[in-house]
């Protein structure tokens, strides 16, 4: 089991820059594909990215693509989600997760320890 704790939420005007982090413990953690997600309210929560175990491949939702870059640091075992270009329709809760699989995945059934979230708000 891996154990995850996201950080660096925050407030920021639209088209500013936040970097989300997430910290994870166990093992398992430099072999698994991980993935950010993010849920709004009275909305469920959604696919935002993901990255392969070595980091060589990364996934995005249209919604992010060419704004958000995910990385990881299986040394540290770290992973990030750099935010660019931010807009008022990207405030939510955000939160990272371990895929069960081998591969990449946007199915949220195939995550599982997930951390707490970090709250993301960006005013217009």
């Amino acid at each position: 089991q891996v154990q995850l704790v996201e950080s660096g939420g925050g407030l920021v005007q639209a088209g500013g820059s936040l970097r989300l982090s997430c910290a994870a413990s166990g093992r398992t953690f430099n072999f698994s594909p991980m993935g950010w997600f993010r849920q709004a309210p009275g909305k469920e929560r959604e696919f935002v990215g993901g990255i392969s175990w070595n980091g060589d491949t990364t996934d995005y939702a249209d919604s992010v693509k060419g704004r958000f870059t995910i990385a990881r640091d299986n040394a540290k075992n770290t992973m990030s989600l750099q935010m660019n270009s931010l807009k008022p329709e990207d405030t939510a809760v955000y939160y990272c997760a371990r895929s069960t699989k081998v591969y990449m995945t946007r199915s949220l059934s195939l995550y599982d320890s997930w951390g707490q979230g970090t709250q993301v708000t960006v005013s217009s």
